[in-house]
C-alpha cells in the first residue's frame, strides 16, 4: 500500500509558455537591460523573476499568499535561509494515489486531507494501467511538510490504496532545488531566457524585419514542442539562410588552421569527411545528433531559445547538448550574440565529438545538478569564459577552443589578436568577473593547456556544496543520487567490475 509524491518544480507546456510571458513582461517593466549584463547578473535577474512569477502563480490559485510563504520565497533569492523551520511552513505538493476499487473509494482520501486541514488545489484522474489499480489520481495540495507527510501515512494504511507504487520515498517540494533524473525529464528543462530577442530588442537586427521574426518564431516553436524520444524536426533553409551558412563556413575555413586548437580541427575534419558539414548546405540536427551519438554518445535536442543556466547545465549531465535550430539574420552574419544552428553547429559540434571535451561537458553538468542559484551563476560564468570563449595554449600558440570564438569569423580574428586584454585561467577569478555580449569580448582567459583547463575546472566543481553526490547511469539514462545504502552499494560492485577488467586487462599485455 503505496503513495507515489512528485516533486513539481518543473511545469508542463502550457505552465512554461506562462512562465515565459511572464519573464518577458517582466523584462521590458525593467527596461530590459538585465539583457546586457553579465551572466551573473542575468542568473540574478532570472532568478527573480521566477520568484515573481511563482508568487503570481500561487496568488491566482489562492487569491492570497500567507506571510510565511512570502518570506520563504524571498529567502530564495541567493543563499540566503528563511530564519524559521522550513517544515512548518505551507508548501505545494503533488501526491499521486493508486485506487484499487475505482473512483467511488476517492471521497475516502479527500476526507483524509480535509480532516488534516491540508488543502486541495486540484484534483484530476485517469485509468491506471498498473495492475491492481483502477484509477490513478493526482492530487495538488498546500500544508506543511510534516502534516502531508501524516496524511500520506493515514491514505497508506487505507485498504483502498494499492501498493508497490513509489518512485520516491521521501517526500520533495517545490521548493527544494528539482532536477531531471532521467533523460525524458529535459522535457521539463524549457525556461527560455529571453535575451537579445527580435521582437524585444530595438538593437537586434531582425526588430524590423517581420518575414525574419515570423521565421523565427515558426522553427522555435517547433522546437518547443519536441519531446524526448521524437526525431528531431527538419528544417527546409531558405537560399538567405544557406548564403549565411556559406559566407561564415569559407571565412572560418580560412582561419581554422592558424587560431582553432587541434581537438576543433580533428573533428571539423571528421565532420567533413563524413559528408555532414559541407560549405552549401546547412546540417540537420537530426543527423549530426546521430553522429555525436555514435562518436562520444553526445545527442543534440532542438530549443527554442536561450535557456536558463540550470536547465542548460543539467541538460550537459544527460550528454544531451541543447540546440537552436533558427539562423542569425543575414545583415550580420560574421557576429552573432545570440545563440543560433551556425554557432552551435560550427562551434560546439566539433568539440563535443572530442570524447575528452564530452566528458568534461558531462562533468560539468552533473556538478550543476541540486546546486544553488549562486553556484549555477558562477558555472555559466566559468562556462562562458571557457567552453564559449575559451583560449588555451598549445605548442607555444595561443589557440581557440571556445564555440563563440570559433563559430565567428570577427570574433576568431579579434580574439587572437594584441587588441583584447588576456588573463590567466583562474576559475576563482573568472567565475565572478563580468562580461559583455554586445560586442566583440574585450577580455578572454587563456589556459596553460586544455587539459590544465578541465583539470582546475574539475577542481572547481569538486567544492561545490551539496547534501549529496550524484552520478550517471549510462544503461538507463538516469542520475543516481547517492544518499543511500543501496546506491553505494550499487556503485562499490561498478567499481569492483571496473578494477577486475583493468586487472584482466593489464595481465594481458
Amino acid at each position: 500500500m503505496n503513495v507515489e509524491t512528485i516533486m513539481t518544480a518543473t511545469t508542463d507546456a502550457e505552465a512554461a509558455k506562462r512562465r515565459l510571458a511572464f519573464q518577458k513582461s517582466f523584462s521590458q517593466e525593467h527596461g530590459g537591460a538585465w539583457r546586457r549584463k553579465s551572466l551573473i547578473e542575468d542568473a540574478k535577474f532570472e532568478t527573480a523573476a521566477n520568484i515573481e512569477f511563482e508568487r503570481q502563480e500561487r496568488k491566482s490559485r489562492t487569491g492570497s499568499i500567507s506571510e510565511e510563504e512570502e518570506v520563504f520565497l524571498t529567502a530564495q533569492n541567493g543563499d540566503v535561509i528563511a530564519p524559521m523551520d522550513k517544515d512548518a511552513i505551507k508548501r505545494q505538493f503533488t501526491v499521486m494515489i493508486a485506487l484499487k476499487d475505482g473512483m467511488g473509494s476517492l471521497s475516502r482520501v479527500v476526507r483524509a486531507f480535509e480532516t488534516s486541514k491540508v488543502s486541495i488545489d486540484h484534483i484530476e484522474s485517469r485509468q491506471s494501467r498498473r495492475v491492481g489499480s483502477k484509477h490513478e489520481v493526482l492530487v495538488e495540495c498546500n500544508g506543511a511538510k510534516d502534516t502531508v507527510t501524516a496524511v500520506m501515512n493515514t491514505i497508506r494504511q487505507n485498504n483502498v490504496v494499492s501498493d508497490v507504487w513509489c518512485q520516491s520515498e521521501r517526500l520533495i517540494s517545490r521548493h527544494e532545488v528539482w532536477f531531471p533524473r532521467h533523460i525524458s525529464e529535459l522535457d521539463n528543462c524549457t525556461h527560455v531566457i529571453t535575451k537579445f530577442e527580435p521582437e524585444l530588442d530595438c538593437d537586434h537586427p531582425g526588430f524590423t524585419d517581420k518575414d525574419y521574426r515570423h521565421r523565427r518564431k515558426q522553427i522555435a516553436d517547433v522546437a518547443f514542442e519536441y519531446r524526448y524520444g521524437q526525431t528531431i524536426p527538419r528544417v527546409q533553409y531558405a537560399e538567405s539562410e544557406t548564403k549565411a551558412w556559406t559566407h561564415i563556413y569559407e571565412r572560418l575555413k580560412t582561419l581554422m588552421p592558424k587560431y582553432a586548437c587541434q581537438e576543433y580541427l580533428t573533428a571539423f575534419q571528421l565532420l567533413e569527411k563524413e559528408g555532414l558539414y559541407t560549405a552549401h548546405n546547412i546540417p540537420q540536427l537530426e543527423d549530426v545528433s546521430n553522429f555525436l551519438k555514435r562518436r562520444t554518445g553526445f545527442q543534440l535536442r532542438p530549443v527554442s531559445g536561450l535557456l536558463s543556466a540550470r536547465d542548460f547545465l543539467a541538460s550537459l549531465a544527460f550528454r544531451t547538448f541543447q540546440c537552436t535550430q533558427y539562423v542569425r539574420h543575414p545583415s550580420k552574419p560574421d557576429h552573432s550574440p545570440e545563440p543560433d544552428c551556425i554557432h552551435e553547429l560550427l562551434g560546439h559540434v566539433p568539440m563535443l565529438a572530442d570524447p575528452m571535451v564530452a566528458q568534461f561537458s558531462q562533468n560539468l553538468g552533473l556538478a550543476s545538478l541540486g546546486a544553488s542559484d549562486a553556484d549555477i551563476e558562477k558555472l555559466a560564468t566559468l562556462y562562458w569564459f571557457t567552453v564559449e570563449f575559451g583560449i588555451c595554449k598549445q605548442k607555444g600558440e595561443l589557440k581557440a577552443y571556445g564555440a563563440g570564438i570559433l563559430s565567428s569569423y570577427g570574433e576568431l580574428a579579434h580574439a587572437l589578436s594584441d587588441k583584447p586584454e588576456k588573463r590567466p585561467f583562474d576559475p576563482d577569478k573568472t567565475a565572478v568577473q563580468a562580461y559583455t555580449d554586445e560586442d566583440l569580448q574585450p577580455l578572454y582567459f587563456v589556459a596553460e593547456s586544455f587539459e590544465d583547463m578541465m583539470k582546475k575546472m574539475k577542481a572547481y566543481a569538486s567544492r561545490i556544496r551539496r547534501p549529496y553526490e550524484v552520478r550517471y547511469d549510462p544503461f538507463t539514462s538516469s542520475v543516481v543520487v547517492l544518499d543511500d545504502k543501496l546506491a553505494m552499494k550499487k556503485l562499490t560492485e561498478n567499481i569492483t567490475l571496473d578494477v577486475e577488467q583493468l586487472n584482466r586487462a593489464m595481465a594481458a599485455i
